[in-house]
């Protein structure tokens, strides 16, 4: 082996040590699930920051660079659009108080659009968790030089993901995240200086590339580009305005004013992050051209032959440090669906903390096997696997089903519990239709991987959004005992 994998074996060792004894201080449910409702500011924002810039950024946003170039910056756009709106909407979020975003679902629109909710976030976090897995898997394989395959690091990645989550819960999870964080923000910014030097500047990236590499939209989008780059632009916008993994953060810190300054500051890290990781990526994939190269190992592949030994170690524990946050954050969020949404609301509401906290570990370890078999069957199938395509389904079917409904329970009083429960439901219909059962069925309709050549997020958003509002039109207003609950401060 080598220097890089005994460093960066080390920093998750004494990752895992810090976890078992945060497990040891939690004794209450809520601990577990938001952290006591103590987290500070500093430590909210970098558990932000790694919640949001996973293996999607650095696995999926380096495999669409090499694609696309810099117009690959679309999709991460879409968040920095998102975190605007959500800004404006975390103090209320901190405010209502409670666990999950089904607690704000069923204040609006009844417990069948909670149940629903939930449903379609265990399958859309199951599937972000499952790639966190895989982009574990090609860290490994580019950090020993092949000597670890593909298929056992994300084994080794499913591993201490799904430990570290099942032992403390939000305080592993958010508590690992603040040196994650700081190493993520840091590797990425002294690394880019060094890649593009290593590639020859851009003059040399610009003779290598393709020409359309650094067009406002990559003639590799295929026939409609603006139509494509749009797609990814709103299905991160769609996903981050309604992920819970962010409204859990919120929940979990001491005021309503902490949960607003975190998000603004979480707009300046996440913007640099992901910017700083398309630049890595594309001046990679010059420097890599013609070696054919795996697309999604970009940043890895500089990380290893770019920059100086220091910085390629620091930018590779950053890469560790994404997938371990990420698949921490998502898997723990569906775990507190299935306690909070569906145990607790349909089976035993009187359930104590000691049982609660038990079994949704138990929960975290089956979801975290669930998302492994997800990447394992296609991996011993030999089926090809895209980290991008994975992302962009969790990213539409989760955008399309639940941020509708949600943002317009927080922010439209007109929307009625009839118009939501249609939105959920049309929404992730659609979206499964269109991602899962006519690529199987009809493969021949399909256009540069999207059915008829239309991105799935476009119809997909269109019925969930149409829905919503033509049915809360025509169905009668909610009462003032429901606004009330999330519009106090407008109530009479």
């Amino acid at each position: 082996m080598n220097q890089y994998l005994y460093i960066i074996l080390a920093y998750i060792l004494v990752l895992l040590g810090f976890n078992i004894v945060r497990s040891i201080k939690v004794k209450k449910h809520e601990e577990f699930m938001v952290a006591g409702r103590s987290l500070s500011i500093h430590v909210v924002v970098f558990t932000l920051i790694c919640t949001w810039i996973g293996s999607g950024t650095f696995i999926a946003g380096a495999e669409y660079a090499y694609c696309a170039g810099f117009s690959s910056l679309w999709m991460p756009a879409g968040a920095w659009i998102g975190i605007i709106c959500i800004y404006f909407l975390a103090g209320k979020v901190r405010t209502f108080g409670q666990y999950t975003i089904g607690d704000i679902l069923e204040v609006r629109y009844g417990k069948f659009a909670r149940l629903f909710g939930a449903v379609a976030l265990i399958i859309a976090f199951t599937t972000i968790v499952s790639y966190q897995f895989r982009a574990g898997g090609y860290i490994l394989n580019v950090v020993t030089d092949g000597q670890i395959s593909v298929a056992l690091g994300q084994m080794l990645s499913a591993f201490f993901v799904i430990s570290f989550t099942a032992l403390a819960g939000m305080m592993a999870v958010a508590y690992t995240d603040l040196p994650n964080g700081i190493i993520i923000l840091s590797a990425c910014v002294l690394a880019t200086p060094f890649v593009v030097v290593a590639a020859g500047g851009v003059s040399q990236a610009a003779q290598v590339l393709p020409e359309g590499h650094f067009h406002l939209f990559s003639e590799d989008f295929g026939a409609h580009p603006a139509l494509k780059a749009g797609g990814y632009f709103l299905a991160t916008m769609a996903l981050l305005m309604g992920v819970q993994s962010m409204y859990q953060k919120f929940y979990s810190t001491k005021t309503p004013k902490d949960a607003k300054q975190a998000v603004a500051l979480w707009t300046v890290g996440t913007v640099v992050v992901e910017t700083v990781v398309v630049v890595i990526a594309v001046f990679a994939a010059s420097k890599f051209w013609e070696q054919g190269k795996d697309p999604a190992s970009m940043v890895l592949l500089a990380a290893r032959y770019m920059v100086p030994a220091p910085i390629g170690i620091l930018l590779l524990a950053a890469a560790c440090a994404v997938v371990i946050s990420t698949g921490m954050n998502y898997l723990f969020s569906p775990s507190t669906n299935v306690i909070r949404d569906i145990y607790q609301r349909f089976i035993k509401s009187d359930a104590k903390d000691r049982q609660l906290v038990l079994f949704q570990k138990i929960v975290i370890v089956f979801l975290g096997l669930c998302a492994f078999a997800m990447i394992f069957i296609p991996t011993v199938l030999n089926k090809p696997i895209s980290v991008l395509r994975y992302s962009y389904f969790a990213y539409t079917m989760y955008g399309v089903a639940i941020t509708p409904s949600l943002v317009a329970a927080l922010a439209w009083k007109r929307a009625t519990k009839a118009g939501g429960l249609a939105s959920i439901l049309s929404g992730a219909f659609l979206a499964v239709v269109l991602e899962l059962i006519v690529p199987l069925v009809w493969p021949q309709v399909l256009r540069e991987g999207d059915p008829w050549g239309i991105p799935s997020i476009y119809p997909s958003l269109l019925v969930s959004i149409g829905t919503l509002v033509i049915v809360s039109l025509c169905t009668k207003p909610p009462e003032k005992e429901v606004l009330i609950k999330l519009f106090p401060e407008k109530q009479s």
